[in-house]
């Protein structure tokens, strides 16, 4: 990382004729470097939570806990684990009725 001598700013790594220039892209003060550009790796985007939705639910491969559920009265639902708080809480567990298909969750 590099710094423009005239007004400070972080300048701009090019590959120009085979070798690496440095620019400013505020004032246009160039400057040549040594050795060569290297790439970075790029990040993936954070995924977030995911939503397990109604066409999901029609597949019958989550697992199932005996629970009773608060709407209908069922005693079974799938059940799934999302951390949605910090790293150092547990996590917070899903239920949804096997019957009505209403979803609640429970916080350890």
């Amino acid at each position: 990382m590099r710094f423009c001598v005239k007004c400070g700013t972080r300048m701009k790594r090019k590959l120009e004729k085979g070798k690496v220039v440095f620019r400013c892209p505020v004032c246009g003060y160039t400057e040549v470097g040594e050795g060569t550009l290297r790439s970075r790796a790029k990040k993936t985007p954070n995924e977030g939570v995911v939503v397990i939705g109604r066409d999901d639910d029609k597949l019958r491969t989550m697992p199932q806990v005996r629970i009773e559920c608060p709407r209908c009265g069922y005693m079974k639902a799938y059940w799934w684990m999302v951390q949605t708080r910090s790293i150092d809480e547990s996590p917070t567990q899903f239920y949804r009725c096997v019957r009505c298909g209403y979803t609640w969750r429970e916080y350890s």
